[in-house]
């Protein structure tokens, strides 16, 4: 029962975390460099846009079903005297630190600036500063959760070889 447990946990935390990895992979190499293309006023409005429509029930089970799952994982290989155990605790930390806390104090301030400007009542010269404000820090920001999240989902792969092995 528990090498059940166990594994449908690891496979459960893998999926999802793959399922974020995807979603900030494709955010870093189409959707940010596509929108970056556009001026100052589609840009923000795109970006506006998109931020007010992930929040949603699907995104929010893809985005915070891993921390949930990650902890679990944490608590049901507590007792592995192996590296899996190491493997384990990293992937999470890179998950909980490189995502959900970059996304919580970093992206998301971020966000909560640009949706309180009415983007239609600002000049030019607000648009480009809430641009140089908003652009580059949310994107570098956003690397750090695409790297961690690929990082956490590679850990994730190993973990289920190397517990499939000890089986």
């Amino acid at each position: 029962m528990q090498f059940s447990i166990n594994l449908t946990s690891l496979f459960v935390s893998t999926f999802l975390t793959g399922l974020t990895t995807g979603l900030c992979f494709t955010w870093a190499n189409a959707v940010t460099p596509g929108i970056g293309r556009l001026n100052d006023l589609g840009f923000l409005q795109a970006f506006q846009q998109m931020n007010r429509t992930i929040i949603n029930p699907t995104f929010i089970v893809i985005f915070m079903g891993p921390f949930f799952v990650h902890l679990a994982n944490v608590y049901l290989f507590r007792a592995t005297s192996s590296p899996l155990f190491w493997i384990i605790i990293i992937a999470a930390l890179l998950y909980i630190i490189g995502l959900v806390f970059v996304t919580l104090f970093g992206n998301v301030p971020l966000n909560e600036l640009l949706d309180k400007v009415d983007l239609n009542q600002a000049t030019p010269e607000e648009l480009k500063s809430l641009r140089d404000q908003f652009e580059n820090k949310w994107n570098r920001l956003h690397l750090i959760r695409t790297i961690t999240t690929s990082i956490s989902f590679a850990l994730l792969i190993v973990s289920i070889i190397i517990h499939s092995k000890n089986l």
